[in-house]
């Protein structure tokens, strides 16, 4: 079954809506606009009853041989749902924005139903159109509703993100001068070495060079950090809720759908390095959330430590030299699934915790300090409960969704490169560190006297943040649902060799 336009309404509904919403009363723009981004999830859990493997397709610009490609497997599927998941809570997390509301609400909208097309395109120009174009309405929404510093965040992350960019764009236009297509599906039927063999291998290098530095910085991967913490930390608390959960994701995507099928080999031969710049992501990631005294910045370091995660096992995975026997592919599946579920899991955990900060920022009238709370589990236990479900997800309790990825995570990472998997366990316990003590001051340290009450959290709260716990607690025992989405693409990807992936339909 192959239905219509529906991966094409997939991005249209938010964005013919974000002109209808930049029309509304204000007042009636919130509504409209949290149903239409609720259309990602209703559309969405459609195709996953459906199942993957819908496409969408025609001739879009023939003399140039470039098409209007989307297609739906169980990876983009994930993030598709992930997106309808943290999409309608961000919104909602937003609800009390009413300067300029309609505005904030319609490029939400626009960033939302970007990112749905970097998951679902299939051919490189469109694919690029729409990741460029989710950074327009980050940026306004950064510079334009963020904190003191937000002008300044908001130009770092676009010239970084931009930068990176015109290195992939030279990039895949050697690649379409190489083989005349941009189409993925086409790309990844080539025989092996094909790239090398018609670019020669030091511009087939240098191309995969440029395509890795733009993914990498959107991640990012270490070292092309530095834009996140004030990004972050900046943006108003749904953007923060947004980039996290959904952005740092479309970079991690662009690894697994493009660098690493269309560039096997030189990954391949790169990947010791890379394999120690996703370990030193983890590690300074979680170090450097220790030392945090603001809440935000620390959430956004930590966000840094989980995303390189998801990158340390799919370089564990290229990286491998030994024998390519069963052991092998196997722990290989086991850390490319882990890696999978871990973006949806830690876009769940990061962006409710984000919208935590958020509420103690509202609360308090913008301080959002490690010393600023305390002895909040009494006067808000609900607001404690949730947050301490979401706190635990992140840094991995068994009998929730984070422990799961991050488990099959180290099961195989452990079977590849077991010295990196002892390394990591240290960002683990850091990470427990920093997430505890968090916890442990703002809700059970003792109360500021001069501190006035602390309401518990509202209906329209905790219904913000409520599917998100859900699914944490849900997904720690039954993972079946998402993982039988990505597990036989990660069995496919690890391939007899341990690394070369196999083309996926």
């Amino acid at each position: 079954m192959n239905p219509p336009l529906w991966l094409s309404l997939l991005i249209f509904v938010p964005w013919v809506g974000a002109t209808v919403v930049a029309a509304l009363p204000p007042r009636m723009s919130r509504g409209v606009s949290l149903a239409l981004s609720l259309s990602t999830l209703a559309l969405g859990l459609a195709c996953y009853a459906v199942g993957p493997g819908i496409q969408e397709g025609f001739e879009w610009m023939p003399a140039l041989h470039i098409r209007y490609h989307l297609a739906l497997d169980g990876l983009s599927l994930l993030l598709v749902l992930l997106t309808g998941v943290i999409g309608p809570m961000s919104l909602l997390a937003s609800w009390a924005v009413e300067r300029q509301g309609r505005q904030f609400r319609s490029l939400f909208l626009v960033l939302q139903g970007s990112a749905v097309g970097v998951f679902v395109a299939q051919d490189f120009f469109l694919w690029f159109i729409f990741w460029e174009l989710s950074l327009v309405p980050a940026f306004f929404l950064i510079r334009m509703w963020g904190g003191p510093g937000a002008g300044r965040a908001a130009y770092q992350f676009v010239i970084y993100t931009l930068g990176g960019s015109a290195f992939m764009l030279a990039g895949f236009a050697a690649v379409y001068a190489a083989t005349g297509t941009m189409d993925f599906a086409a790309l990844q039927t080539l025989p092996p070495g094909t790239l090398a063999a018609r670019l020669g291998p030091a511009l087939a290098t240098a191309a995969f060079a440029g395509v890795f530095l733009g993914l990498a910085v959107k991640v990012p991967l270490f070292p092309f950090h530095t834009w996140l913490p004030a990004a972050y930390a900046e943006a108003p608390v749904g953007v923060s809720m947004f980039l996290t959960g959904v952005m740092a994701k479309m970079g991690v995507y662009g690894f697994f759908r493009i660098l690493w099928p269309l560039f096997p080999d030189q990954l391949h031969a790169a990947s010791g390095v890379l394999l120690w710049l996703a370990l030193a992501g983890v590690l300074v990631g979680a170090f450097a959330a220790l030392a945090q005294t603001d809440l935000k910045r620390m959430l956004a370091y930590s966000s840094l430590n989980h995303v390189n995660t998801c990158l340390l096992a799919l370089f564990a995975v290229t990286a491998f030299r030994g024998p390519a026997g069963p052991p092998a592919a196997g722990a290989a599946a086991a850390a490319l699934d882990g890696a999978l579920l871990q973006m949806f899991n830690h876009g769940l955990s990061a962006a409710a915790l984000f919208f935590f900060v958020g509420v103690l920022e509202a609360r308090r009238d913008g301080r959002r300090g490690l010393d600023d709370f305390g002895g909040l589990r009494a006067a808000a236990p609900v607001f404690a409960g949730l947050c301490g479900i979401a706190m635990f997800s992140a840094l991995g309790l068994p009998g929730l969704n984070g422990f799961v990825s991050e488990f099959l995570i180290l099961r195989g990472v452990f079977g590849l490169a077991p010295a990196m998997a002892a390394l990591s366990c240290l960002g683990l316990l850091v990470t427990a560190v920093f997430l505890l003590t968090f916890y442990q001051r703002v809700f059970h340290g003792p109360r500021r006297p001069a501190d006035p009450p602390f309401p518990d959290l509202s209906f329209r709260e905790i219904a913000t943040v409520g599917m998100a716990v859900v699914l944490m607690a849900v997904l720690g025992v039954l993972p079946h649902p998402l993982l039988h989405l990505v597990n036989g693409l990660a069995t496919l990807w690890a391939g007899p060799l341990g690394w070369l992936p196999a083309p996926v339909s």
